[in-house]
C-alpha cells in the first residue's frame, strides 16, 4: 500500500491533535516537545515514554499535563522523581508498557522517536491501531518494513528525517511510477575525504563532532561512517516504491538541499531550507496544513555556494554494506542494524576501533542466511542473533 495520496482533502486532522511522544527525552523527542510548545492550541502532548532520564521526563509531564507516562527501565520502578509527576498521571514500566502507549484510545498521533530497531512494536502497534505514525526511527522501517508498510494508510505514515520529509513533500501530487531517481543528501560528516588509515585512529570524541546536525550520539557515529545514509537508503526503498539503486547519495556539505527527486521528463524538484530539526517535526505533525515556522529564515542572496560531491563507498564500507543487505532484502537489513547497533556501540564505549565498525557489520552479514520477512517474532529471533554474532566478533578483535 503506498503511503501517497492524489488529494490532500483526503487527509484530516482533528484539533487539538493528541500527541503520545516515545522517546521524549532524547534530541527528537526534546524537538517536537518544542514545536508543541509553539502551537498549544493545535497540539496537546498527552504520553510521554522514556527509557531513563527521570529528570527530564517528569519536567515534561508536568509541563504538558500529560495522563500517561512510561518508563522503559523497569529498574527505575519506586523512583522518588516518579513521586513528583502530576496529579491524575499513570505511569507504567517496561518495554510492552511504551509499546502500549501507541494505541491509547486518547491518541491520534503517535511521535516514535525511539533509537534502534526496538522502535519497531511501537511503529507496529500505532498502525494497527489507526493512529498517525510521525517516525524518526528509521530502523524500524529497514528491519520490518515488509511487514509496517502493508499497514500504512494514505496519510498515516508520515516521515520526519529531514531528508526523507524532503523527498515525501517533493513527491505529494507526483506519481511514483514517474520517478526516476532520488538524490538522497548527506552531509559527508566529520571525516569526508579521509582515507582509511587516517580513519584508522579516530576516536569517538571526533566522530560524534558533526560539522552540521545536533543528533543523539548513536545517530551521530552512523552518520560519521556513512551507516545512517545507509539506513536512509534503505528507508527510501521502502517508503518510496522504489529499487535501491534508483537512490543516489549526494554529499551536500552545507544540508541545505535537504534531498531531491528527479522525473522520468528530466526534471528535478528539491526541497531547501534551514539545518533545523524542527522544521520536518512541525511539517509532519501539522500535515496536510503549513504552520508558521519558528526556526530563522535563510537569507539566499547572502548564502555560501552550495556544493556538491560523491560519497566514498570504499572507505566508508557501511553505505556499501547497507545498499547490499537492501538489494537482497529478506532478513538481512535486520541482520546488518543489529550488528551495527553492537559495533557503533562498543566504538563509543571504546572497545573498538571506528574501522572496525565495517567489519563487525560485514562478517555478521556473511554469516546471515537471509529468509522473508514474516513475522516481528522472526525478526526478534535474527536481531538477537546478528548480536551474538557481532560480539563474538568483537571479542577477536580485542584479541
Amino acid at each position: 500500500m503506498s503511503i501517497f495520496f492524489d488529494n490532500h482533502s483526503q487527509v484530516t486532522r482533528r484539533y487539538p491533535l493528541r500527541v503520545a511522544v516515545i522517546g521524549a527525552t532524547g534530541s527528537i523527542g526534546a524537538q517536537t516537545l518544542d514545536v508543541c510548545r509553539k502551537h498549544p492550541d493545535k497540539l496537546q502532548v498527552t504520553a510521554l515514554a522514556a527509557y531513563d532520564s527521570l529528570g527530564k521526563l517528569v519536567a515534561s509531564a508536568r509541563e504538558f499535563g500529560v495522563k500517561h507516562v512510561a518508563v522503559g527501565n523497569e529498574a527505575r520502578r519506586g523512583d522518588a522523581l516518579l513521586e513528583e509527576l502530576p496529579a491524575g498521571c499513570e505511569v507504567t514500566f517496561g518495554a510492552a508498557a511504551v509499546t502500549a502507549l501507541a494505541s491509547l484510545d486518547d491518541n491520534d498521533a503517535v511521535m516514535n522517536s525511539v533509537v534502534g530497531a526496538v522502535g519497531i512494536d511501537v511503529g507496529y502497534q500505532a498502525l494497527v491501531a489507526g493512529k498517525t505514525l510521525l517516525y524518526a526511527n528509521k530502523e524500524s522501517i529497514v528491519v520490518g518494513g515488509d511487514l509496517l508498510m502493508p499497514l500504512a494508510k494514505p496519510g498515516k505514515l508520515i516521515p520526519v528525517d529531514s531528508e526523507h520529509y524532503a523527498i515525501f513533500d517533493c513527491l505529494l501530487g507526483e506519481r511514483l511510477s514517474e520517478v526516476h531517481r532520488i538524490w538522497l543528501t548527506c552531509s559527508g560528516g566529520p571525516f569526508y575525504g579521509w582515507t582509511c588509515e587516517q580513519l584508522a585512529g579516530v576516536t569517538a570524541a571526533d566522530a560524534l563532532a558533526h560539522p552540521t546536525w545536533n543528533m543523539g550520539p548513536k545517530i551521530t557515529v552512523d552518520s560519521a561512517t556513512l551507516m545512517n545514509k545507509g539506513l536512509e537508503v534503505l528507508e527510501a526503498k521502502q517508503l518510496f516504491e522504489v529499487d535501491v539503486d534508483q537512490v543516489r547519495v549526494l554529499v551536500h556539505r552545507q544540508s541545505r538541499i535537504h534531498s531531491m527527486v528527479e522525473f522520468v521528463d528530466g526534471t528535478i524538484k528539491a526541497q531547501l531550507g534551514p539545518s533545523d530539526m524542527r522544521i520536518p517535526i512541525q511539517a509532519a505533525l501539522s500535515f496536510p496544513e503549513r504552520w508558521e515556522t519558528a526556526s530563522v529564515r535563510e537569507d539566499y542572496c547572502a548564502m555560501q555556494p552550495l556544493t556538491f560531491g560523491e560519497a566514498d563507498e570504499e572507505t566508508f564500507r557501511c553505505l556499501a554494506l547497507a545498499k547490499e543487505a537492501g538489494r537482497a532484502g529478506g532478513t538481512l537489513p535486520c541482520a546488518m542494524n543489529a550488528a551495527n547497533e553492537i559495533a557503533n556501540a562498543a566504538f563509543r564505549a571504546g572497545t573498538c576501533g571506528f574501522l572496525d565498525i565495517q567489519r563487525v557489520v560485514e562478517d555478521v552479514m556473511n554469516q546471515t542466511e537471509v529468509e522473508p520477512v514474516t513475522s516481528l517474532e522472526q525478526l526478534a529471533d535474527v536481531d538477537a542473533r546478528a548480536r551474538a554474532q557481532a560480539r563474538a566478533v568483537l571479542q577477536t578483535i580485542a584479541r
